[in-house]
Protein backbone atom coordinates (compact mmCIF):
# COMPACT_ATOMS: atom_id res chain seq x y z
CA UNK A 1 0.00 0.00 0.00
CA UNK A 2 1.58 3.60 -0.85
CA UNK A 3 0.73 6.17 1.13
CA UNK A 4 0.98 9.72 -0.16
CA UNK A 5 3.06 12.36 1.47
CA UNK A 6 2.40 15.13 3.59
CA UNK A 7 2.15 18.05 1.95
CA UNK A 8 1.12 21.83 3.00
CA UNK A 9 -1.65 23.13 2.21
CA UNK A 10 -2.14 26.90 2.15
CA UNK A 11 -5.10 28.04 4.61
CA UNK A 12 -7.09 29.13 1.46
CA UNK A 13 -7.36 25.74 0.56
CA UNK A 14 -8.02 24.73 4.01
CA UNK A 15 -12.21 24.82 3.38
CA UNK A 16 -11.71 23.03 -0.23
CA UNK A 17 -10.12 20.15 1.11
CA UNK A 18 -12.29 19.66 4.26
CA UNK A 19 -15.24 19.32 1.81
CA UNK A 20 -13.44 17.03 0.02
CA UNK A 21 -12.87 14.78 3.48
CA UNK A 22 -16.18 15.05 4.83
CA UNK A 23 -17.72 14.00 0.80
CA UNK A 24 -15.68 11.00 0.96
CA UNK A 25 -12.19 12.38 -0.68
CA UNK A 26 -9.02 11.06 -0.15
CA UNK A 27 -7.00 11.31 2.92
CA UNK A 28 -3.49 9.42 3.45
CA UNK A 29 -3.90 7.63 0.28
CA UNK A 30 -6.88 5.77 1.33
CA UNK A 31 -11.01 6.19 0.74
CA UNK A 32 -12.98 7.73 3.69
CA UNK A 33 -16.54 6.59 3.86
CA UNK A 34 -16.29 4.45 0.60
CA UNK A 35 -20.05 2.37 -0.49
CA UNK A 36 -19.59 -1.13 -0.12
CA UNK A 37 -21.71 -1.67 -3.78
CA UNK A 38 -24.33 -3.54 -3.83
CA UNK A 39 -28.22 -4.22 -5.51
CA UNK A 40 -31.40 -5.54 -4.20
CA UNK A 41 -30.61 -8.53 -6.07
CA UNK A 42 -27.65 -9.50 -4.06
CA UNK A 43 -29.29 -8.68 -1.17
CA UNK A 44 -31.68 -10.76 -1.85
CA UNK A 45 -29.30 -13.34 -2.27
CA UNK A 46 -27.26 -13.11 0.59
CA UNK A 47 -30.39 -12.44 2.77
CA UNK A 48 -31.30 -15.87 1.72
CA UNK A 49 -27.82 -17.95 2.39
CA UNK A 50 -27.06 -15.48 5.76
CA UNK A 51 -29.00 -18.13 8.70
CA UNK A 52 -27.42 -21.11 6.66
CA UNK A 53 -24.35 -19.44 7.15
CA UNK A 54 -24.72 -17.82 10.56
CA UNK A 55 -25.29 -21.51 11.81
CA UNK A 56 -22.09 -23.01 9.78
CA UNK A 57 -20.10 -20.50 11.20
CA UNK A 58 -21.13 -20.74 14.98
CA UNK A 59 -20.93 -24.56 14.69
CA UNK A 60 -17.28 -24.01 13.87
CA UNK A 61 -16.63 -20.79 16.25
CA UNK A 62 -17.11 -18.09 13.91
CA UNK A 63 -19.04 -15.00 13.44
CA UNK A 64 -20.18 -13.43 10.27
CA UNK A 65 -18.16 -10.06 9.88
CA UNK A 66 -15.05 -11.33 11.11
CA UNK A 67 -12.11 -10.50 8.88
CA UNK A 68 -11.03 -13.03 6.00
CA UNK A 69 -8.45 -14.44 3.71
CA UNK A 70 -8.10 -16.40 0.86
CA UNK A 71 -5.84 -18.63 -0.08
CA UNK A 72 -6.50 -20.89 -4.19
CA UNK A 73 -4.57 -24.05 -5.03
CA UNK A 74 -4.62 -24.58 -9.34
CA UNK A 75 -3.65 -27.64 -7.77
CA UNK A 76 -5.38 -29.55 -6.04
CA UNK A 77 -8.56 -26.96 -7.75
CA UNK A 78 -8.73 -25.18 -4.19
CA UNK A 79 -10.68 -21.97 -2.59
CA UNK A 80 -9.81 -21.35 1.23
CA UNK A 81 -11.57 -18.93 3.48
CA UNK A 82 -9.67 -18.33 6.68
CA UNK A 83 -11.18 -16.39 9.29
CA UNK A 84 -9.57 -14.39 12.22
CA UNK A 85 -10.96 -14.23 15.42
CA UNK A 86 -8.74 -12.23 16.90
CA UNK A 87 -5.35 -14.90 17.72
CA UNK A 88 -4.55 -15.66 13.94
CA UNK A 89 -6.87 -17.03 10.70
CA UNK A 90 -8.22 -20.45 10.86
CA UNK A 91 -9.49 -22.15 8.14
CA UNK A 92 -13.45 -21.78 8.02
CA UNK A 93 -13.97 -23.74 4.67
CA UNK A 94 -12.10 -24.91 1.55
CA UNK A 95 -14.61 -24.93 -1.38
CA UNK A 96 -13.70 -26.90 -4.55
CA UNK A 97 -13.06 -25.01 -7.75
CA UNK A 98 -15.74 -25.68 -10.25
CA UNK A 99 -13.15 -24.30 -13.47
CA UNK A 100 -9.97 -21.80 -14.01
CA UNK A 101 -8.40 -21.69 -17.03
CA UNK A 102 -4.94 -22.14 -18.13
CA UNK A 103 -2.06 -24.27 -16.45
CA UNK A 104 0.39 -23.65 -13.02
CA UNK A 105 1.84 -21.10 -13.98
CA UNK A 106 1.33 -16.75 -13.92
CA UNK A 107 -0.59 -14.98 -16.41
CA UNK A 108 1.42 -13.05 -18.50
CA UNK A 109 -0.53 -11.39 -21.46
CA UNK A 110 -4.41 -10.03 -22.24
CA UNK A 111 -5.92 -13.57 -24.03
CA UNK A 112 -3.45 -16.36 -22.96
CA UNK A 113 -6.48 -17.80 -20.90
CA UNK A 114 -4.06 -17.96 -17.89
CA UNK A 115 -5.42 -17.60 -14.13
CA UNK A 116 -3.17 -15.32 -12.44
CA UNK A 117 -0.61 -16.03 -9.41
CA UNK A 118 0.93 -13.97 -6.97
CA UNK A 119 -0.64 -11.55 -3.66
CA UNK A 120 -3.60 -10.02 -4.41
CA UNK A 121 -5.82 -8.14 -2.05
CA UNK A 122 -9.56 -7.16 -2.49
CA UNK A 123 -11.14 -3.79 -1.15
CA UNK A 124 -14.76 -2.52 -1.25
CA UNK A 125 -14.49 -1.33 -4.35
CA UNK A 126 -13.48 -4.40 -6.01
CA UNK A 127 -16.56 -6.34 -5.53
CA UNK A 128 -19.29 -6.76 -8.13
CA UNK A 129 -22.87 -7.67 -7.42
CA UNK A 130 -24.12 -7.00 -10.62
CA UNK A 131 -21.82 -9.57 -12.29
CA UNK A 132 -22.88 -11.46 -15.06
CA UNK A 133 -21.56 -14.63 -13.37
CA UNK A 134 -24.24 -14.04 -10.75
CA UNK A 135 -21.73 -12.75 -8.22
CA UNK A 136 -18.21 -12.33 -8.15
CA UNK A 137 -15.15 -9.96 -7.28
CA UNK A 138 -12.08 -8.84 -8.88
CA UNK A 139 -8.90 -9.91 -7.67
CA UNK A 140 -6.95 -6.97 -8.72
CA UNK A 141 -4.90 -8.41 -11.30
CA UNK A 142 -2.49 -6.89 -12.49
CA UNK A 143 -1.00 -5.55 -9.61
CA UNK A 144 2.44 -3.66 -9.42
CA UNK A 145 4.68 -6.94 -9.63
CA UNK A 146 2.80 -7.90 -12.85
CA UNK A 147 2.88 -4.36 -14.43
CA UNK A 148 6.95 -4.15 -13.28
CA UNK A 149 6.76 -7.19 -15.76
CA UNK A 150 3.91 -5.52 -18.56
CA UNK A 151 1.93 -8.08 -17.80
CA UNK A 152 -1.78 -7.68 -19.28
CA UNK A 153 -4.88 -7.80 -18.70
CA UNK A 154 -7.97 -7.11 -16.61
CA UNK A 155 -11.29 -7.82 -14.81
CA UNK A 156 -9.90 -11.51 -13.49
CA UNK A 157 -12.82 -12.38 -11.14
CA UNK A 158 -13.78 -15.15 -8.68
CA UNK A 159 -17.03 -15.50 -10.06
CA UNK A 160 -19.97 -17.80 -10.31
CA UNK A 161 -21.11 -20.21 -12.95
CA UNK A 162 -18.32 -22.73 -14.29
CA UNK A 163 -17.16 -21.32 -16.92
CA UNK A 164 -14.26 -19.12 -16.69
CA UNK A 165 -11.54 -17.14 -19.45
CA UNK A 166 -9.10 -16.44 -16.84
CA UNK A 167 -10.66 -16.40 -13.64
CA UNK A 168 -11.82 -18.71 -11.03
CA UNK A 169 -15.51 -20.17 -11.17
CA UNK A 170 -16.89 -21.65 -8.44
CA UNK A 171 -20.63 -22.31 -9.09
CA UNK A 172 -23.38 -19.90 -8.60
CA UNK A 173 -24.03 -21.61 -4.67
CA UNK A 174 -20.47 -21.74 -3.57
CA UNK A 175 -19.92 -17.85 -4.86
CA UNK A 176 -23.09 -16.79 -2.69
CA UNK A 177 -21.62 -18.23 0.56
CA UNK A 178 -17.72 -16.58 -0.70
CA UNK A 179 -19.60 -13.02 -1.01
CA UNK A 180 -21.79 -13.21 1.88
CA UNK A 181 -18.47 -13.39 3.85
CA UNK A 182 -16.32 -10.98 2.15
CA UNK A 183 -19.25 -8.12 2.28
CA UNK A 184 -19.61 -8.83 5.89
CA UNK A 185 -16.58 -8.60 6.51
CA UNK A 186 -15.58 -5.25 4.38
CA UNK A 187 -19.08 -4.26 5.52
CA UNK A 188 -17.89 -4.49 9.07
CA UNK A 189 -14.27 -2.76 8.92
CA UNK A 190 -11.88 -5.22 7.24
CA UNK A 191 -10.73 -2.40 4.38
CA UNK A 192 -9.38 -4.86 2.71
CA UNK A 193 -8.40 -8.78 2.13
CA UNK A 194 -5.71 -10.77 0.65
CA UNK A 195 -6.33 -13.28 -2.07
CA UNK A 196 -2.70 -15.28 -2.69
CA UNK A 197 -3.34 -17.75 -5.29
CA UNK A 198 -0.36 -20.53 -5.91
CA UNK A 199 0.03 -23.27 -8.09
CA UNK A 200 0.03 -26.08 -5.41
CA UNK A 201 1.03 -25.94 -1.73
CA UNK A 202 4.57 -24.51 -2.21
CA UNK A 203 6.13 -27.39 0.06
CA UNK A 204 9.96 -28.18 -0.13
CA UNK A 205 8.38 -31.82 -1.57
CA UNK A 206 6.00 -30.35 -3.88
CA UNK A 207 8.57 -27.37 -4.79
CA UNK A 208 11.30 -30.25 -5.93
CA UNK A 209 8.58 -32.22 -7.73
CA UNK A 210 8.21 -29.25 -10.16
CA UNK A 211 11.71 -28.43 -10.41
CA UNK A 212 12.04 -28.83 -14.27
CA UNK A 213 8.65 -26.18 -14.42
CA UNK A 214 10.17 -22.59 -16.43
CA UNK A 215 8.58 -21.23 -13.67
CA UNK A 216 10.27 -22.62 -10.80
CA UNK A 217 12.55 -19.77 -10.21
CA UNK A 218 8.79 -17.36 -9.73
CA UNK A 219 7.46 -20.06 -8.07
CA UNK A 220 10.49 -19.75 -5.44
CA UNK A 221 9.86 -16.52 -5.17
CA UNK A 222 6.30 -16.85 -4.00
CA UNK A 223 7.65 -19.83 -0.99
CA UNK A 224 8.43 -17.23 1.58
CA UNK A 225 4.44 -15.53 1.31
CA UNK A 226 3.02 -19.33 1.70
CA UNK A 227 5.98 -20.61 4.55
CA UNK A 228 5.20 -17.40 6.68
CA UNK A 229 1.30 -17.78 6.55
CA UNK A 230 2.01 -21.32 7.21
CA UNK A 231 4.03 -20.50 10.39
CA UNK A 232 2.25 -17.99 11.94
CA UNK A 233 -1.49 -18.09 10.54
CA UNK A 234 -0.74 -14.22 10.28
CA UNK A 235 -1.45 -12.78 6.47
CA UNK A 236 2.05 -11.73 5.75
CA UNK A 237 2.59 -8.20 4.85
CA UNK A 238 3.80 -7.99 1.17
CA UNK A 239 4.93 -5.52 -0.60
CA UNK A 240 6.99 -4.48 -4.12
CA UNK A 241 10.03 -3.18 -3.99
CA UNK A 242 12.47 -2.80 -7.51
CA UNK A 243 10.10 -4.72 -9.02
CA UNK A 244 10.17 -7.47 -7.29
CA UNK A 245 7.93 -9.33 -4.16
CA UNK A 246 9.44 -8.57 -0.79
CA UNK A 247 8.10 -9.54 2.71
CA UNK A 248 7.87 -6.76 5.09
CA UNK A 249 7.72 -6.24 9.07
CA UNK A 250 8.11 -3.29 11.07
CA UNK A 251 12.03 -5.30 12.22
CA UNK A 252 13.44 -6.45 9.54
CA UNK A 253 12.76 -6.92 5.47
CA UNK A 254 13.32 -10.05 3.29
CA UNK A 255 13.56 -9.95 0.02
CA UNK A 256 11.62 -12.84 -1.41
CA UNK A 257 13.12 -12.70 -4.74
CA UNK A 258 15.98 -15.28 -4.96
CA UNK A 259 16.60 -16.13 -8.56
CA UNK A 260 14.18 -15.28 -11.40
CA UNK A 261 15.23 -16.64 -14.98
CA UNK A 262 14.33 -13.86 -17.29
CA UNK A 263 13.77 -16.25 -20.26
CA UNK A 264 10.29 -17.07 -18.22
CA UNK A 265 9.26 -13.66 -17.64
Amino acid sequence: MHRLPVRFVPWKGLLWCLLLILAGGWFGGAAIGAELPTTPRADSLMAQIKPKMQQELTGKGFALGQPIFVRIFKLPGILEVWMNKGRGYELFKSYRICHYSGFPGPKVNEGDWQAPEGYYSVSAEQMNPKSSYHLSFDIGYPNEFDLARQRTGSLIMVHGNCQSVGCFAMTDGRIEEIYLLAHEALRQGQERFGVHIFPFPLTRENLAKFAASPWIAFWRSLEPGFAAFEQSKQVPEIAVQNGEYVLTSRVQKLAMYRTFDQDSQ
